[in-house]
């Protein structure tokens, strides 16, 4: 080997081990959150009801925003969906919004009594948290058939839950529109679209938070599309099996903002949704340090909670915590108990304990949520 090759690799190798440094995190630190980046989305409000047909054509619907385009579950680069799924939101002082659009060459549903498991076959689905906690939120399905699941998680399913499937939203309105013809496999179809009108009034039992919400207000939401291969038969399609297994082949699950793992119910991976005025659509919104600040709180306390001894060591600081944002977290734990909470610089505070609920307490509101 040259003394120039030599001076060349040498050169090479400081070059990479800067690179690895420039994407790590400062010494003392951690990089819990720096890969978080939920949608945002900006909800106008509108005039008065939207007329639900399915066909996404009422002129309310004109001039707001799409949602981006969704994603795979995991964002994984070589699983792009296959087609193309978007939605949009709007609200009024009775209702929440929500149409979707779909591409599919192959409509298909079966389910047609009301609570089925949705999933199993095509369907689109929302998740929905008003108060950003992770816990009292709903869940609604529906299929090509405008087949309704809807149900509510006292906590998600890592947290013991239960899922309330006996929950209704009370006065939900929905409608399906087809472009193409249903468990018809001699046609290639265009796709489908739904409306959805889920009424404030259902949605205030899941929150202390005023309902319907106030301009400005923020919550969580996500969108997943769950999409299956199918096989042509007489009888219509039969879903592809595995040559080995003889099961189904894993279903696809598209999604709004993604979760970085096939895993619908970590509620802090959601997209926030900021309502606005009308006519307020375009102004950037932004994730506030609030938001990251109780993201973090979140994931430490599901590292807590997989951790044999609560109280351990005091974790290095997340890099993503905003400055303002005090750390290690003040923590107090037992046998199968455990409270930590951080606060800013104005007395804000974020507690979370073994239940898994973060919550964000104004300064001098006692311990009553906000």
């Amino acid at each position: 080997m040259t003394r120039t090759t030599i001076i060349a690799l040498f050169i090479l190798s400081v070059a990479v081990g800067l690179e690895l440094l420039a994407g790590s995190p400062e010494p003392g630190t951690t990089d819990l959150g720096s890969d978080w980046s939920p949608r945002l989305y900006a909800c106008g409000k509108v005039a008065g009801p939207i007329v639900l047909d399915g066909k996404l054509d009422d002129a309310a619907w004109d001039g707001l925003p799409w949602t981006s385009e969704f994603v795979d579950i995991e964002r994984s680069n070589d699983t792009a969906p296959r087609y193309r799924t978007r939605a949009k939101l709007a609200w009024d002082d009775q209702y929440l919004y929500i149409c979707a659009e779909m591409e599919e060459p192959d409509l298909w549903a079966t389910f047609t009594t009301r609570d089925s498991i949705i999933y199993h076959e095509h369907d689109f689905e929302v998740f929905i948290d008003p108060d950003h906690d992770t816990h009292q939120y709903a869940e609604l399905e529906i299929n090509a058939l405008n087949t309704v699941w809807d149900l509510m998680l006292v906590r998600p399913y890592r947290d013991g839950g239960p899922a309330v499937h006996g929950w209704d939203i009370a006065g939900l309105k929905t409608a399906v529109h087809l472009r193409g013809s249903l468990n018809d496999h001699r046609d290639r179809d265009i796709g489908w679209s739904v409306e959805i009108a889920i009424p404030f009034e259902a949605l205030g039992e899941l929150t202390k938070k005023p309902c319907p919400p106030a301009p400005g207000d923020r919550w969580k939401i996500n969108f997943s599309r769950v999409q299956w291969q199918l096989d042509e038969s007489a009888d219509g399609y039969t879903k592809v099996l595995d040559e080995v297994t003889g099961e189904s082949l894993a279903e696809d699950n598209w999604v709004w903002s993604p979760q970085r793992a096939i895993a619908m119910h970590e509620p802090e991976y959601w997209g926030i949704v900021e309502f606005r005025e009308r006519g307020d659509t375009e102004r950037v919104i932004e994730v506030l340090d609030v938001d990251r600040a109780r993201f973090i709180m979140c994931r430490h306390a599901v590292a807590m909670r997989s951790s044999e001894n609560h109280a351990g060591e005091s974790p290095d600081r997340p890099a993503a915590l905003p400055s303002a944002w005090s750390w290690p977290p003040v923590t107090q734990s037992g046998p199968g108990w455990f409270h930590t909470e951080i606060h800013d610089e104005s007395g804000r505070r974020i507690t979370v304990d073994q239940s898994g609920a973060a919550r964000v307490i104004a300064p001098h509101a006692g311990l009553r949520p906000r």
